[in-house]
């Protein structure tokens, strides 16, 4: 069974919060500096969207193992989710230099590329939810 840490984002103490955990568990599974960096930054950013985008929403870390694909290798999962407006657009918001709050624009698709696998739900006005995982290799 899975531990799961969570933090609640609702202002931007709660993004460092959230990466800092991400990275410690990173390191606890084994992963080296260049992943733990890829981890964190990752988790800022989906923390950072939630902050913008939604004022209010969790990310959930977990230690998982894999199956079939992953020949049961560790890896690390975070599921990023909150109840705010939804995105309307997916594929609009997944194209690179895409941005609505005036930053770099690197947000979801930089994520996609930072960790192997990503999923995201979304449903206008009820939420989103995206979960990414790194497998350490």
């Amino acid at each position: 069974m899975a531990v799961q840490s969570c933090v609640e984002v609702k202002s931007e103490w709660e993004i460092v919060g959230a990466r800092q955990v991400g990275r410690n568990l990173a390191k606890e599974i084994g992963f080296g500096t260049v992943d733990q960096a890829r981890i964190a930054t990752a988790i800022s950013e989906l923390a950072r969207n939630i902050y913008l985008y939604a004022k209010k929403g969790t990310i959930c870390i977990e230690r998982v193992v894999g199956t079939e694909t992953n020949a049961f290798q560790p890896g690390i999962k975070i599921t990023a989710s909150d109840h705010g407006p939804g995105i309307e657009d997916i594929r609009q918001v997944m194209e690179d230099g895409y941005t609505t709050s005036g930053g770099l624009g690197a947000g979801l698709p930089g994520v996609k590329r930072l960790m192997d696998d990503f999923q995201i739900e979304t449903s206008v006005g009820e939420g989103t939810v995206i979960s990414v995982t790194k497998w350490l290799k």
